[in-house]
């Protein structure tokens, strides 16, 4: 007779441990000192779109921390570590989803990779259950070294990357390649990072003036990711070469395989509402 009465109590406890539990979502982005980013770097509709693959939409955190500076830096993991464990520790959040982009991907890869560094970082590694990276550089760009040689690119650029900033110097591929074979964990030949982390890659850049689906994240900065992808492989997203993008973790998909209508992503693309990626990502989390 007390059976019944057992697999009551075990079912309720069952509903109050699930109910319990709080999904949480934060969005950081990538090199640069915002002070709006949920405006001025992903704007409100990507947010509010993927947003809603939360049960509680409201657990939602935009970072903005200097991200001009190292990866290490204060001001940069630092930040990001005080955000994301205010935001823990504020709404009793158990499982936490990130979504980063460019060099964000850096920044939170150096957190995942170091626990030992910031007393913050065990219980972020701890409650972060998936990282997804929207074209991270983790394999720097051949951009990052032009930038630092002064050519060119650092006014064609600036919109994008910034002007010989730390972190813009952190991305040069042989620096990357240093940091990948010495304090992150992820890549070939290196330790598994302790959560997922995978990658969304953008493979090409369309400005043709005729497709409308060339205006999407602002037409000028196709033209100059146009620009841009001469200097880079024929797989690449007008900023990263595809082999950067996927360097670390693993592959989620290549843009043109789930993306509406298989159009590419260009680097400005990957942080908007470009072809149906909120919605991908929105069912991610």
């Amino acid at each position: 007779m007390k059976r019944p009465y057992i697999l009551a109590l075990l079912l309720l406890f069952g509903i109050s441990t699930s109910a319990s539990a709080n999904t949480g979502l934060a969005l950081v982005h990538g090199t640069g000192n915002p002070s709006d980013a949920y405006n001025d770097y992903w704007t409100g509709d990507f947010v509010n779109s993927v947003k809603q693959g939360l049960s509680n939409p409201s657990l939602v955190l935009v970072i903005n921390c200097n991200f001009d500076k190292y990866m290490w830096d204060n001001a940069a993991a630092g930040c990001l570590a005080g955000e994301l464990s205010q935001f823990i520790s504020q709404n009793q959040i158990s499982d936490l989803k990130v979504v980063t982009h460019s060099n964000g991907g850096n920044v939170m890869r150096w957190i995942l990779s170091n626990p030992t560094w910031d007393s913050r970082y065990p219980d972020i590694i701890a409650k972060t259950s998936r990282v997804i990276a929207l074209a991270p550089s983790s394999g720097g760009t051949p951009l990052a070294d032009a930038v630092m040689n002064g050519n060119v690119f650092e006014s064609t650029l600036g919109w994008l990357l910034g002007y010989q900033s730390d972190a813009v110097r952190q991305q040069q591929e042989s620096w990357m390649a240093f940091y990948n074979d010495n304090y992150l964990s992820g890549t070939s030949g290196r330790p598994a990072l302790p959560t997922i982390f995978e990658s969304v890659v953008g493979s090409d850049v369309d400005s043709a003036i005729w497709d409308g689906d060339s205006y999407c994240a602002g037409y000028q900065n196709q033209v100059a990711l146009e620009v841009t992808q001469n200097w880079l492989d024929s797989c690449s997203d007008g900023f990263l070469n595809c082999s950067s993008q996927q360097a670390a973790g693993s592959l989620w998909f290549k843009d043109k395989q789930k993306t509406k209508g298989s159009e590419p992503l260009s680097h400005q693309q990957s942080r908007r509402d470009c072809f149906n990626l909120d919605k991908l990502v929105r069912d991610r989390i």
